[in-house]
């Protein structure tokens, strides 16, 4: 009877100790809070960055590509280094998501507090007073104006406007227009999302049939995809022609 406790006592903390270990190994960076060590991708828990297919504007009102720029930021901190990440669970995408530190820094209070991410208050207050101290410095993204990560991946006209720079009256129309304009936000951008009659979103690869003739217009409820996971998250499925 207690070896029947026991069995069922191990399979119950299994589970839980193994999504708790840690991972160690160089990390190859995919985006400003995503990484990937060995066959483990790797959420950085507690921020948000910008998407690689994010705009912002600059202190000046220009678009630059602010989420090229968190990736980019943290390719030149720690690609190639070795990394500690100590996973907490595992996210829809599959993603463990975890608190990480590179030669001893945590990774994420360096993205916050450069403005390269934001705290996801949402998920964790962590990061809360290094958010505050890169948008009093005017770090990063905090230097012009941008949407929230988390309302870049569902924005419409409630969206607010973050930045230290008092953006122009068009800024709304220019940031929420940036992911269906006509031309792709990025080279790294250019798989086609629209939505067809049944209300189903459907994404075209460059190579598809249609992928010419998709007009890239918010009107129409069209969007810029970086990547074939980035679509299928956002519930798209692939076009069958």
């Amino acid at each position: 009877m207690f070896m029947k406790f026991l069995m069922a006592l191990l399979a119950f903390l299994l589970p839980a100790l193994a999504e708790a270990a840690d991972i160690t190994g160089v990390a190859k960076v995919r985006e400003g809070d995503t990484v990937q060590i060995g066959n483990t991708r790797v959420r950085l828990g507690g921020i948000d960055a910008p998407s690689v297919d994010q705009l912002c504007l600059n202190s000046k009102g220009e678009r630059w590509t602010c989420g090229v720029a968190a990736r980019d930021e943290l390719i030149k901190r720690a690609d190639n280094k070795v990394w500690t990440c100590h996973g907490r669970q595992t996210d829809r995408r599959g993603r463990t998501v975890a608190r990480c530190e590179v030669d001893g820094e945590d990774i994420q209070k360096w993205m916050v507090t450069n403005g390269w991410a934001l705290a996801y208050a949402r998920f964790s207050r962590d990061y809360e007073a290094d958010e505050k101290a890169a948008r009093e410095a005017k770090a990063g993204m905090w230097a012009g104006a941008f949407i929230a990560p988390w309302d870049w991946r569902a924005r419409n006209k409630n969206t607010v406007i973050m930045g230290a720079t008092k953006p122009p009256d068009t800024a709304k129309a220019i940031l929420l227009a940036s992911a269906s304009g006509s031309v792709a936000p990025s080279p790294e951008c250019t798989i086609k999302g629209n939505v067809n009659r049944s209300g189903e979103c459907i994404y075209h690869q460059p190579s598809s049939r249609w992928y010419a003739k998709i007009e890239m217009r918010i009107s129409k409820g069209t969007r810029w995809f970086c990547s074939v996971d980035e679509a299928e998250a956002a519930g798209c499925r692939e076009t069958r022609r």
